[in-house]
Order: C-alpha cells, then structure tokens, then sequence
C-alpha cells in the first residue's frame, strides 16, 4: 500500500474502511480474473487469498450481539462469497469470480448510501429476503454451515 493510500485510510471513518475492504475484493477479483486469462494458477490463488483474507477479516469483525438481523445477513453473504470464490479458484472460473464482484459491488454500493447520508439511510435501512440474490445450489452448503438465501438492504 502506498503511503498516500495509508494516509486517506488513517482519517477514515468505520462505514468509508468497510468500503475500501470491498474495494479491495473486487481488486482482487478482477487480478483473478486476470491470472486465469493468463494461465497463471500462482496469481490466481494470490489474489483469491487475498480477497479471502479480506473476506475472513469482516466475518471476525461482525458484532453479532449488537447488529441483529443486518449482521447474520452480512455473515451468511461473506460465508456465500468466501465459497464463491474458492469455487471460483478450483474451477479456474472468471464467471464465478464475475458473480463475486457483482454480489460484493451490490453490498459496497448500500455502504456507499450509509457513507453518504448516514441519518437518513441507517434510519431507512432493512434486511429483505431478495430472491434475485439466491445463492447457487453448488454452494449452499460451505463445510458445517449452510447458507440458504441472499439478502439486499433496501433504502
């Protein structure tokens, strides 16, 4: 990370992170994308890592006690991509990683409302079960958990 990137993120606010986290899986994503159009298996699974990695740190930072429904909504969908994407890898898939970013750019987008007009849209907030965003049946189930339906806020 360059230093003008690491001091853009030292004044950030929680919700303006979340969104560079986001940001950073769908950069990712598309180096994936990339590495499987290069035939490069190393890259590809550098960048999945990656975005694994980023995926891992907002599941462990989700505060389940205190966001309610919002925040078992927020787990199961990183649970769905983080399976996702290491199907993605395995198939060597750029669909699969395509339907990431599209799904994590749905999600960044509603963060983006926050961002901008915290009142207004927090207030408005809500957890939908939005058929659009089923999960595929290859992979409603990710080891123990399983995962059975997507969720979209609406504003």
């Amino acid at each position: 990370m360059t230093s003008y990137q690491n001091c853009a993120l030292e004044g950030a606010s929680a919700v303006e992170l979340t969104l560079a986290l986001y940001d950073g899986i769908i950069r990712f994503m598309y180096r994936a994308i990339s590495a499987v159009e290069r035939g490069d298996p190393d890259q590809r699974r550098a960048a999945v890592k990656r975005a694994m990695d980023i995926v891992i740190h907002l599941q462990a930072t989700l505060k389940m006690d205190i966001g309610g429904k919002p925040a078992e909504a927020l787990s199961d969908f990183y649970t769905a991509m983080f399976a996702l994407m290491l199907q993605a890898s395995l198939a060597n898939s750029t669909a699969k990683f395509e339907q990431v970013i599209a799904n994590v750019r749905n999600v960044r987008d509603a963060w983006r409302q926050v961002a901008n007009d915290p009142d207004g849209v927090v207030s408005r907030l809500q957890v939908v079960d939005d058929p659009s965003l089923q999960i595929p049946a290859q992979i409603q189930r990710s080891g123990s958990a399983e995962v059975t339906a997507g969720a979209s806020w609406i504003v």
